[in-house]
């Protein structure tokens, strides 16, 4: 019988032993759990959709702040936040002690991103485009930043294998394209969608066509814009049915009686930032509303 399996051989030798033990777990990498929580990197997010891949990948333990837009899931909202991701603050940014922060080019003012990266602290930016490419760029650069690459490359796999799926749908199709127009309206002066914006894509990629063209951005709502643009839906977000107060007073505005969408009272909604984020429920969202589009038009 060992030394180490009689128990009772002197304290001094048995304590050696254990000692012994402790320093090869740690040679091997077998840490104590809390130890490899404070080697993950801390996070801070500034936009919903990266937000949701966070906790996608598990990763919601590194989070220590996140922008107004993180509202999704539930738990995101008692996030500490950091402000509107277009009006950042470096001192705001730094009070969190980020190893990373994770943000779109929509993000801002660059000059404060700048005295962040000067701090020290990594600013993964990704380009928000309005493609698929982007929510595989949100992935990525999570995986990259949350010290998790092999589940990103995961879902991924799952993200891309679901949009796959949509897309042939969409391009399968049968029947005429619908004349969508986007309505954008949180505030008492609703604007609608041009080209080059999340709107204009996210019309396309679930089969329908933008009622508007011609210019970049967004434009304000005039009686002509809605004469000319001849809608067959209307698509806007959820909160901009709430900002109006409910559907029959959104559907009062003088302007949408213009359009063909209002004699049906052709009207599609979604979450905004389910519907504009270009985040990982993007497919669900394309799908949801592929479907509407044609029972609009059927």
């Amino acid at each position: 019988m060992s030394d180490f399996e009689r128990t009772d051989a002197p304290a001094p030798r048995r304590r050696d032993v254990l000692r012994l033990l402790s320093a090869s777990s740690l040679a091997v990498g077998v840490l104590p759990a809390f130890a490899q929580a404070q080697r993950l990197p801390r996070l801070v997010t500034v936009s919903g959709a990266i937000t949701e891949v966070v906790y996608l990948l598990g990763a919601e333990g590194q989070l220590v702040g996140t922008d107004t837009t993180s509202l999704y899931p539930a738990a995101a909202r008692s996030t500490p936040k950091v402000g509107y991701m277009r009006q950042l603050s470096a001192e705001g940014l730094l009070s969190l002690k980020p190893d990373a922060i994770i943000a779109t080019n929509e993000s801002g003012p660059p000059v404060v991103l700048d005295q962040v990266r000067s701090a020290g602290v990594k600013v993964e930016i990704i380009d928000a485009d309005h493609s698929w490419g982007e929510v595989q760029r949100k992935v990525q650069a999570v995986g990259r930043a949350a010290a998790k690459e092999a589940q990103a490359r995961e879902l991924q796999a799952r993200l891309d294998a679901e949009w796959a799926v949509v897309q042939q749908r969409v391009a399968t199709a049968k029947g005429r394209k619908p004349r969508v127009l986007f309505v954008l309206s949180h505030s008492a002066s609703p604007q609608v969608s041009g080209e080059k914006t999340a709107a204009h894509s996210v019309i396309g990629y679930a089969g329908g066509t933008n009622a508007l063209g011609g210019f970049q951005g967004y434009r304000p709502m005039t009686a002509e814009a809605m004469a000319s643009a001849a809608p067959d839906i209307i698509l806007t977000s959820a909160q901009s049915i709430e900002a109006h107060g409910g559907v029959d007073k959104f559907w009062q505005r003088p302007e949408l009686a213009l359009t063909p969408a209002f004699k049906k009272r052709a009207l599609i909604t979604q979450d905004a930032l389910l519907l504009l984020g270009f985040g990982p429920r993007t497919p669900a969202s394309i799908a949801d509303l592929h479907d509407k589009f044609l029972a609009a038009v059927a």
